[in-house]
């Protein structure tokens, strides 16, 4: 902890109302206080905050998250007003600023826009401002959604290369059971790999105002880790938890990160949207996982979803397990018919060959 000199911050919609199910004022200004203790410590902080539409429910009374995408979107509209005004009033009485950075997942996906998202976040922070960002619920539709903002912050983790994110929950981190059902129950210090194992102990959430739960942390994790970067989840409403983290305490659960990705590879894994799947037979998995070749036409056996010459898609072995995720050189329909064929042979079923890869190594990177 003692490395960490920018730190992105996940604050979810379950930590910013007190256990009356009202809006915790206290959090926000324990918030602000912390992150002043930070910038004193010459350390950077960038929010990624949840909470626009839990509080829009709260303003217009509404109990339950409706499932129409539109109200959600109003609901949003609302709330953001609410959740900006919280964070601006009590990093003021800190003499501190902020600046609100709207999102979706177009502007990770385009590398264009990507980039001048992370200049903005850049310059906000040599502004001396804190960024406060946030899914833009008010537009975001199914097709654009990151779904939930634990995923969303280890995206902004990565784009601002920082060096530690730090997700504020309503729990105190893994449990080596389900800690509502079983006695008695340890939260796992510290996970050197994100396994199978680890990812059955990941609860999904019955929250009404939230999106995710633990096992949206944990793939949060999982995908801040390929860059490098260690997670750690602690319950937010811990007095100092933030400033304690960075000084060394041990709180939470620690996800130590893997073998840095190239950048190439950790957007091909993670910021891109696949459009579809392509199973492949077990001498192709093994070309793929074990010699490092690309996939050609004749390892296909199948292949789901539409989509075009140069779109992102998951590669599947013949148990449906997630292998591989790359660029793509054909479109499905001309994969379809060039599927289990030789490279020698595309030319003369479609008229035409772009290359004799389907995904080329370069473009692929091994989950």
């Amino acid at each position: 902890m003692d490395k960490v000199t920018r730190v992105v911050i996940k604050v979810g919609s379950s930590v910013i109302l007190n256990e009356r199910n009202a809006i915790s004022r206290k959090f926000f200004r324990a918030m602000a206080q912390q992150v002043r203790t930070l910038k004193q410590r010459k350390m950077e902080a960038i929010i990624v905050s949840s909470g626009a539409i839990a509080l829009g429910m709260k303003a217009l009374g509404m109990k339950k998250k409706p499932r129409e995408i539109t109200k959600r979107q109003a609901l949003a509209s609302l709330g953001q007003i609410h959740l900006m005004d919280l964070y601006r009033s009590s990093f003021e009485e800190v003499g501190l600023r902020v600046g609100q950075v709207l999102i979706t997942h177009e502007d990770i996906r385009d590398r264009k826009r990507c980039l001048n998202l992370r200049n903005t976040l850049y310059m906000l922070l040599s502004m001396d401002l804190i960024p406060i960002v946030n899914e833009n619920d008010t537009i975001s539709f199914e097709e654009i959604q990151f779904g939930d903002n634990d995923n969303l912050s280890a995206l902004i983790a990565q784009i601002s290369e920082a060096d530690l994110l730090l997700l504020l929950s309503d729990v105190e981190g893994l449990f080596d059971r389900d800690p509502k059902r079983q006695e008695p129950t340890h939260i796992i210090k510290r996970v050197q790999q994100i396994d199978e194992q680890i990812e059955r102990l990941a609860l999904g959430t019955n929250s009404k105002r939230s999106v995710g739960g633990m096992r949206s942390k944990i793939e949060a994790a999982k995908k801040a880790g390929y860059f490098g970067i260690p997670t750690r989840i602690v319950k937010g409403s811990e007095p100092d938890v933030i400033v304690r983290v960075l000084q060394g305490e041990e709180l939470g659960t620690l996800f130590l990160p893997k073998q840095r990705l190239p950048r190439k590879k950790w957007w091909l894994a993670f910021a891109m949207r696949s459009k579809g799947r392509i199973s492949i037979d077990d001498g192709a998995k093994e070309a793929i996982l074990q010699k490092g070749k690309s996939l050609l036409p004749s390892g296909v056996k199948a292949l789901r979803g539409e989509f075009l010459r140069g779109d992102c898609v998951e590669v599947e072995d013949k148990d449906g397990r997630t292998v591989a995720r790359g660029v793509v050189n054909y479109s499905s329909r001309e994969i379809e018919l060039i599927k289990g064929l030789k490279s020698i042979d595309i030319e003369g079923k479609l008229g035409y060959k772009y290359t004799d890869e389907i995904i080329h190594r370069d473009n692929m990177v091994i989950l």
